[in-house]
């Protein structure tokens, strides 16, 4: 066993490629190792802007051998009437690379056959490396490649070494006539660059570092971390967090140092979304707060290469920021004095998708619907809804979101306050695309609630009314997200309006071909997503199945009765009660008989008819009064008590009767019954 060691060397990649290559490239290797019988261990991957490494520790030096059984033809074929072996069979054992003297007979299903024990002792693996590597190299995916020099391969970047080691053994390969592996690596481009001798695979990370390089992400990362949390305390403040940013340096870099610089302070004027994106999105700088949180005019960049002058190069990011911060200083300053109602109108000229026209008239849709929905939940914020609607795209046109795209919506809100609309219609600007990601926050006033439902379901309405519907991993128009954010804001806003009149609202503004077909399609996307939630919730998928299939018309209520389901299905006797409905649906699905409304007392013949009909006029009143007053834990109970004289009917009464009269009592004292259970859940989709 030796450990395996494969560096591509390369000029510098971009930092989003690397993570997703390293996966690519080890799962690989791990795949053909396997395939081909070659034992190992664990598997890391590193890399650095320029370079690519997977390491593989305890590497077997040979396969596996192996010996397998080859069928050939059948006894009657290959064995004459002398007993003696036919041509087939000696053909057969050419073919197999055996003597003719070592083939055996097996018995088999079919009959019995002519077989031969082939025996692979296998490979070593350096040979094995050496044949598969340049097709797993030249066949790491990425975004793009590019072709370089006269070779006729192509990578993300150009390649400018291979390093392939097993223990101390090079694995002997070329790329493209020219690129040969060998047991060098390049140093650090700026502060060591020559090229480091690796004796062997495991020396590697430790003659690197020698070479100014931290292979090793994670310890890059940590690195990093301490490196701008160092600088920060430098200008008396504390990084403001962003895992995300980073990760993005880290891969931007072979070994991390910091450097700490000032921006005037008349730059704070800016909204401090500005500032950080700025920083972030266009230099990759880190922004510092104070103990208090608010930012300060100061940054911390991270470079790739250490100085003997380390201020000279924070001199250099200023004057770069210097310039970044100015122009959105204008943009700023230009954009406070526009009127928003201008943006309004330039939306006109902004396409929200082709089918469905432009920014504006979505504005102008979404605004209807708004105001609709807070007639319906929350009257009193109409006017508020209404406003918010006609100015939530606007900032779309300005100048600020133009040059920073991911700034909508915050901009927004930033104009709107400075216009002097009502602080919950410019909170509602932002909020009204939330949440933008899985788990993110929600809208935090009803005002925004009201009009991110509304901007949701014009968008998920609009799609399937012109045949853009997700189908696979294909979701252009993130429409399972836009649900899963209407729901969750409904959940958390407690909203009882019904989900199919929200639909009617939206699509009213489209003409779909067949309306009522896009209508239940549009339901029927929304019960999925509704599902899905359920089950990342922990609840039983039977269950869930169970009260989806009833009414997932009113979303806090589907919460409730999924819940209280789950809770019944919890208890000793639940599982006959769910057997006795499941037998009573099952009769009443098999009959395609005219089943009066309600039973009749006067043909009950037997006291459990006249018993289980008392029973269930009791609790048929208490149960819908419970529903009404959203307690489906105890109405469910409540039905839960129906259990035993439903069990002594079935005992005691043939419900298909061959009187016509006393059948068709007996079906509708059923029908009864199922209709209590099924005005919570469809029992007869629970699994006992």
């Amino acid at each position: 066993m030796e450990n395996l060691l494969i560096e591509i060397g390369t000029e510098e990649i971009p930092a989003g490629y690397i993570q997703p290559a390293l996966e690519a490239l080890a799962a690989e290797m791990v795949r053909r190792l396997t395939a081909a019988r070659i034992d190992h261990g664990a598997v890391d991957t590193h890399g650095t802007p320029r370079r690519l490494v997977v390491a593989i520790a305890g590497v077997a030096l040979r396969q596996r051998p192996v010996t397998e059984k080859v069928l050939g033809p059948p006894e009657r074929v290959a064995v004459d009437d002398q007993g003696q072996l036919t041509l087939a069979a000696r053909k057969f054992a050419e073919k197999v690379g055996v003597a003719i003297e070592r083939l055996s007979f097996t018995d088999t299903e079919k009959g019995r056959y002519v077989c031969a024990s082939i025996s692979d002792k296998g490979t070593s693996t350096k040979k094995y490396l050496a044949q598969i590597l340049p097709e797993i190299i030249l066949g790491v995916p990425f975004p793009k490649t590019m072709r370089w020099s006269d070779l006729n391969i192509a990578f993300a970047r150009p390649i400018q070494s291979i390093l392939a080691l097993i223990g101390k053994q090079v694995i002997p390969f070329t790329l493209g006539d020219r690129l040969k592996s060998g047991r060098h690596a390049w140093g650090h481009r700026f502060m060591q660059h020559r090229r480091i001798l690796i004796d062997d695979a495991d020396s590697y990370m430790e003659r690197m570092r020698g070479g100014q390089v931290v292979v090793d992400i994670s310890a890059r990362k940590q690195m990093a971390r301490a490196e701008v949390e160092a600088a920060a305390a430098t200008l008396g403040g504390k990084i403001l967090p962003d895992e995300a940013l980073l990760d993005t340096v880290t891969n931007l870099v072979e070994i991390p140092i910091a450097a700490a610089g000032r921006f005037s302070d008349t730059f704070l004027e800016l909204p401090s979304e500005i500032l950080i994106t700025s920083m972030r999105e266009h230099q990759k700088y880190f922004a510092v707060t104070d103990d208090s949180g608010k930012l300060m005019p100061c940054f911390v960049a991270v470079n790739n290469t250490r100085t003997k002058d380390m201020a000279l190069v924070a001199k250099g990011h200023e004057r770069v920021l210097r310039a970044r911060l100015s122009d959105a200083q204008f943009f700023y300053r230009s954009d406070l004095q526009q009127n928003m109602e201008t943006w309004v109108e330039r939306l006109k000229g902004v396409l929200f998708q082709a089918q469905l026209g432009t920014m504006h008239a979505k504005c102008q849709r979404v605004e209807q619907i708004g105001s609709q929905l807070a007639d319906l939940a929350a009257p009193e914020l109409k006017a508020m809804v209404a406003r918010a609607a006609q100015l939530c795209k606007a900032d779309l046109v300005s100048q600020v979101v133009f040059e920073f795209p991911n700034l909508q919506g915050i901009m927004g809100r930033t104009y709107a306050a400075a216009a002097g609309e009502h602080p919950d219609v410019a909170a509602a600007i932002e909020e009204h695309y939330r949440p933008t990601y899985s788990g993110g926050p929600l809208p935090q006033t009803r005002v925004g609630a009201l009009l991110a439902i509304a901007d949701k379901l014009d968008t998920l309405c609009g799609c399937f009314s012109v045949g853009l519907i997700p189908t696979g991993a294909s979701d252009p128009y993130a429409l399972r997200r836009q649900v899963i954010g209407i729901l969750q804001i409904i959940l958390a806003r407690k909203f009882t309006f019904s989900l199919r009149t929200a639909i009617d609202l939206s699509l009213k503004h489209f003409t779909p071909t067949d309306p009522q077909a896009t209508r239940e399609a549009v339901y029927a996307f929304i019960q999925q997503r509704m599902a899905h939630l359920l089950a990342e919730e922990g609840y039983a998928k039977d269950v869930v199945a169970a009260i989806i299939s009833v009414s997932a018309d009113h979303v806090p209520n589907v919460w409730q009765r999924v819940a209280a389901l789950q809770q019944l299905k919890g208890l000793p006797d639940f599982e006959p009660l769910a057997v006795a409905f499941k037998r009573a649906v099952n009769i009443l699905r098999k009959t395609n008989e005219a089943i009066p409304q309600s039973p009749d007392a006067s043909l009950f013949a037997d006291p459990s008819e006249g018993n289980l009909y008392a029973a269930y006029q009791s609790v048929k009143e208490q149960v819908e009064q419970l529903l009404s007053a959203g307690n489906p834990d105890a109405a469910l109970r409540l039905i839960a008590g129906l259990r035993e004289p439903v069990d002594r009917f079935f005992e005691d009464v043939m419900v298909m009767a061959d009187d016509d009269a006393l059948r068709r009592n007996r079906l509708a004292l059923l029908q009864a019954i199922a209709s209590l259970f099924e005005s919570i859940a469809d029992f007869s989709k629970i699994s006992v």
